[in-house]
């Protein structure tokens, strides 16, 4: 015998379903949708790719272990210029650094060995960065020999980086071009999906029916959450198969993570969604929330030498801690540790921006 309760359960479970294959069928009709979706991120992923060069000597944070006479020995204004360039913090525990290192902590580790010789350990995972490092450090290394003219060389520099030798421009740019890809994928679908319907007076229709909003938004996350998952495996298989990406043990913690992210940019999707009256107005809104945080998370391009009142806001962000997750997991050799904080910090974010975007949904437009 069927219950009452028994029978809701299932138009509930029935209206789900038909509502996520709503969904999916208007995205797999609209190719518009579908290239902003799938296709235009992967036009950057292939861009920066391909290019791989930077511009510019980004600030670095290099690791000093025990005494080296190289950068000690360096005074006045020639060490007002070195500072400018390299941030130098003096360290005991080399292996624990050079794990540091590997994370992106620090740029390089040096530490002075025998005979003059000046050994600096870096991570390549920057290339622009890397190769600025190891340029200013050789400069450094030619002026000290300069001042020791028509004598041995004083000092020699040893350069090696920490990772395999095959790591490439892509490890660094992959992660970032990812993030923000789900991030644009999932604040525009909810944000419009939800203008759309209410303005095309599918919501009212829904109203009358026997489905509850969190029966609409519930079928929204599973179409996000798809997407999500199709954008991470599309960008994984073309910078592997393409690009050279390496990636690390844990790699597969970005699966949570974007599940994660995907939760706390629809929620700011249905935000804009909720607050917007037309599909322009959706559009706008959520362009002046992706666009900034896009370039102001690390997405594209190194925060390190932005000023500080700038990194202060990066770091309110989102999206500043899933390309930092991303990097680590991808990359780094990052384990659970280094994702979960992300993750706990995106549900929450997601949770109360939900809530406030519960509190001003509407049905139809007043």
């Amino acid at each position: 015998m069927t219950t009452p309760t028994t029978e809701a359960g299932r138009e509930r479970v029935s209206a789900f379903w038909s509502l996520s294959r709503a969904m999916l069928l208007g995205m797999k009709r609209d190719r518009t949708a579908t290239f902003f979706l799938l296709l235009f991120p992967l036009v950057f992923l292939v861009f920066f790719g391909a290019v791989s060069n930077g511009s510019g000597s980004p600030h670095a944070k290099v690791a000093q272990v025990g005494a080296v006479k190289l950068f000690d020995s360096i005074q006045g204004e020639d060490r007002v210029g070195l500072d400018k360039v390299l941030t130098i913090t003096r360290v005991d525990d080399e292996a624990a650094t050079l794990e540091k290192v590997r994370k992106g902590d620090y740029d390089a580790l040096i530490k002075q060995g025998p005979d003059g010789t000046v050994e600096l350990r870096y991570t390549a995972a920057d290339p622009v960065r890397s190769g600025a490092l190891n340029g200013i450090l050789d400069s450094v290394v030619q002026g000290a020999n300069q001042k020791a003219s028509g004598q041995k060389p004083a000092y020699v520099l040893q350069a090696e980086q920490v990772e395999d030798k095959s790591l490439k421009p892509i490890q660094y740019l992959t992660p970032g071009l990812l993030g923000w890809a789900v991030a644009t994928g999932a604040v525009f679908g909810a944000a419009l999906t939800l203008v759309g319907w209410r303005r095309s007076k599918v919501l009212r229709r829904l109203r009358l029916a026997p489905v509850s909003a969190g029966t609409v938004v519930s079928s929204r996350i599973l179409v996000s959450l798809l997407t999500a998952f199709l954008q991470t495996a599309v960008f994984v298989v073309v910078a592997t198969s393409f690009f050279g990406l390496k990636l690390t043990g844990n790699w597969w913690l970005i699966l949570p993570l974007v599940a994660c992210a995907t939760l706390a940019f629809m929620s700011i999707g249905l935000l804009a969604g909720s607050v917007a009256k037309t599909e322009e107005a959706a559009n706008g809104i959520s362009q002046i929330i992706v666009l900034p945080m896009s370039f102001l998370s690390g997405s594209f391009f190194p925060m390190d030498n932005a000023p500080g009142w700038l990194q202060s806001v990066s770091k309110v962000m989102p999206l500043h801690y899933l390309v930092d997750a991303s990097r680590s997991v991808l990359t780094r050799g990052g384990g659970v540790m280094d994702a979960l904080p992300t993750m706990g910090g995106l549900l929450l974010f997601a949770a109360v921006l939900t809530g406030i975007a519960w509190k001003l949904f509407r049905w139809e437009d007043e």
